[in-house]
């Protein structure tokens, strides 16, 4: 069962790894226009509300909470009570949405004041940044009805996801980065300022990724139309299990959030510097975390409903051996490699070298919670397989409160650098305790073998670590040209992988352990 999971898990990765790239091009092309000043830290906030939601719906609490009941149904009843469940949750969803979206648009204003208060204070005082605030709002109802979109491109992806096609549902996401580069390109000289354009990608990419999946839904046989099913037997479970599942599973980006709201009252660019950084580590934990999470929510769901805790138990345990092989060096190099790919991806155009230095700072600092939010991804489908919503939400109650209090303690010495650690000392923390929370229930407790794994991981990173360090500092090209960087990061990024196999090689790992236990 393992290796289809990982051969599942791979075609995920490598569609997501296009989406990713992508995403790394959508984010040199916004550096470039906008940089990390004013224009681009409202941007960044019209973008963050939405992206939050994706981010909820795309792969948290909505997946979260549909996919066990939807496993189930298929599982026992068959193909059309799939369909009827199916209509009634876009139905339901879809009403429920829609007014969101018409609420948001209409009063964007209220939304910017709530999540940046420090904007609207300013604007209120006549501050130095007082166009702020109206320029979000303005932005805000631009990029909102994403939403809409993205809830009905949500639901086809966890249907498909559950009949186990997830390259359609992987690849979904490229477009919202083709929509936004190509307008970013198209449309910068048609508004004052490009940050308009780059709000109107969000729009048509959410729009485009929902046509998209409309023909894969429909040769599936599962193309329905929406019903109103707010009192379903099924449609109540979901609701039940989706509400407390918004925390269970999105803690890091309700930390993320709450970050902004705290970085609107510190200097101009913080909220910039957290998005860039953030967005390298958003790179392996889509790429890897997320891919294996995918996959292996459908697999628990299905042990749970056919009552096979041994293999259950297995299944996480293989998951968290897997992101955790990946999680190690993907968290050296970018604390390793960081300035050179800032400098490779980000500086150029309006991006300066002081904003460079200060994404750096932020990078460090998120880096330090990259095995943490990794493990969370696979640990966290353990619960919602299993339709537990109580112990996550509590988990992710504690979490977030945690969050907070750190914000407050470490802001005030270190700015914006301050809520990149606490942010990175919460997600730990949601790690341990839901970790804690699987072990004391008696559904998972981390193997020998995987702890003995862990060990070989540490040294083949840290010898990965050294090497790449040495051979950075030690680089005989010196200078600044972009072809000349670009040859030394990929040739950096090429010996620390062949220098991490080596070492994982030598301490007994071979390609057929990844098909079972290690």
């Amino acid at each position: 069962m393992h290796l289809a999971l990982l051969r599942s898990g791979l075609i995920v990765s490598f569609m997501t790894l296009i989406s990713r790239v992508l995403g790394l091009v959508r984010d040199v092309v916004i550096a470039t226009l906008v940089g990390a000043g004013v224009n681009a830290d409202v941007y960044f906030f019209a973008n963050r509300i939405p992206n939050f939601l994706r981010r909820l719906f795309a792969e948290g609490a909505f997946a979260q909470a549909f996919v066990p009941v939807l496993t189930e149904v298929k599982e026992k009843h068959g193909d059309d009570e799939v369909r009827e469940l199916v209509a009634k949750v876009a139905g339901t969803l879809g009403v429920i949405v829609t007014l969101i979206t018409l609420f948001a648009v209409i009063a964007s204003p209220i939304i910017v004041m709530v999540f940046s208060p420090g904007w609207f204070l300013d604007s209120l005082s006549g501050g130095a940044d007082v166009g702020k605030f109206e320029m979000a709002s303005v932005l805000l109802k631009i990029t909102f009805p994403y939403l809409f979109f993205i809830t009905f491109v949500a639901l086809a992806g966890a249907v498909l996801n559950t009949y186990n096609k997830f390259a359609v549902a992987a690849f979904t996401p490229v477009f919202l980065n083709i929509a936004i580069i190509v307008c970013a390109i198209t449309l910068r000289d048609s508004f004052s300022d490009p940050a308009y354009a780059l709000a109107i990608g969000v729009f048509l990419g959410g729009l485009i990724q929902f046509l998209f999946q409309l023909p894969f839904m429909a040769k599936a046989g599962l193309l329905v139309l929406p019903k109103w099913g707010w009192n379903d037997v099924y449609v109540k479970r979901i609701r039940i299990l989706m509400l407390p599942a918004i925390l269970g599973v999105s803690v890091h980006q309700l930390n993320a959030l709450v970050d902004t709201v705290i970085a609107s009252f510190l200097i101009t660019g913080s909220i910039s510097w957290l998005y860039y950084a953030d967005r390298l580590i958003e790179f392996p934990l889509g790429l890897f975390g997320i891919g294996i999470a995918t996959v292996i929510l459908p697999s628990l769901s299905k042990l749970h409903s056919n009552d096979d805790p041994q293999a259950f138990q297995n299944t996480i345990d293989w998951a968290v051996r897997f992101v955790l092989m990946l999680a190690f060096p993907a968290m050296a190099g970018l604390m390793i490699l960081g300035p050179l790919i800032i400098e490779v991806l980000y500086l150029h155009g309006k991006f300066t070298p002081d904003d460079a230095m200060h994404v750096q700072w932020a990078l460090v600092a998120y880096c330090s919670g990259l095995m943490s939010y990794m493990t969370v991804k696979v640990l966290a489908p353990g619960y919602f397989a299993r339709q537990d919503t109580k112990t996550p939400v509590r988990i992710g109650i504690i979490s977030m409160l945690a969050n907070i209090v750190f914000n407050f303690m470490l802001a005030p010495f270190f700015g914006f650098v301050g809520l990149a650690i606490a942010t990175a000392m919460s997600g730990t923390l949601n790690a341990a305790l839901l970790y804690k929370g699987l072990h004391q229930q008696g559904v998972y407790k981390i193997s020998r073998q995987s702890l003995i794994w862990i060990g070989k991981l540490l040294l083949s990173t840290a010898l990965m670590g050294y090497v790449v360090w040495l051979s950075h500092v030690n680089w005989p090209l010196e200078v600044t040209a972009f072809s000349h960087l670009l040859i030394r990061l990929f040739g950096l990024i090429s010996i620390a992988i062949v220098c991490y196999f080596i070492a994982l090689f030598s301490l007994g790992f071979r390609l057929r352990d990844l098909k079972s236990n290690f």
